[in-house]
């Protein structure tokens, strides 16, 4: 769940810097392509808004001791998308100004100045978007580790498995040898026991015989 939110993160911070590049270009495209240009940036508004919805939508599923560090990161990505929109709402109006103003003078030169902390904001949020990035790449990393680290163990495991079957194997093979070795014994055993009996037997006979014939002799 946290991986599908990673993407969403990084595609927003995708989505904000071309957002940002293009505010920028609007305040010196022509005003034959400006129409266009504000419409892609409308429907890039509406296409980040549902982003953010999607991923505040992921965060209400994630594991609820995960849940507060994720809300804050998805306000701070609205608060920050609610700027932008001020921007390019200031960006769409300050071009707006009537080229045959008597003041045309006067406002090129505080559109200049706007430009240049226009700008300067540009920068700042290209900056961010890039540490954003660059932290959404970290994580991706550490995730490819964590996961690299659970196939090594689950690897460890089922060799480990592998052998304890084949020791169960070996176990059981040794125990079939047993069992057939005690059998040979166990009848070993029961002929010998009949011979010994047998041969009692024939002594004691034996001596019967020899008794009678000694008694029928002296009678």
């Amino acid at each position: 769940m946290t991986s599908l939110i990673e993407q969403y993160e990084q595609q927003y911070a995708v989505s904000t810097a071309d957002f940002t590049a293009k505010i920028a270009k609007l305040a010196n495209v022509e005003r034959s392509d400006r129409r266009f240009l504000i419409q892609e940036l409308e429907k890039q508004v509406e296409e980040l808004r549902e982003l953010l919805e999607q991923m505040e939508l992921e965060v209400c599923d994630v594991d609820p001791t995960l849940r507060p560090k994720l809300k804050t990161r998805v306000e701070s990505y609205r608060a920050e998308l609610v700027r932008l929109e001020k921007e390019f709402s200031n960006a769409s109006i300050r071009k707006n100004v009537g080229y045959g103003d008597q003041n045309e003078i006067f406002g090129e030169i505080s559109i200049r100045e706007e430009q240049k902390q226009q700008l300067l904001n540009t920068s700042e949020t290209i900056e961010r978007t890039n540490n954003k990035l660059t932290a959404c790449y970290s994580v991706l990393l550490e995730s490819e580790d964590i996961g690299s680290q659970v196939l090594r163990d689950l690897q460890c495991q089922r060799e480990t498995i592998q052998k304890s079957r084949a020791r169960l194997r070996e176990a059981d093979a040794d125990l079939s040898r047993s069992t057939r070795i005690m059998n040979l014994m166990i009848a070993r055993s029961r002929q010998h026991k009949l011979v010994i009996s047998v041969i009692a037997a024939v002594c004691s006979l034996a001596i019967l015989v020899t008794i009678y014939f000694s008694v029928t002799r002296s009678s």
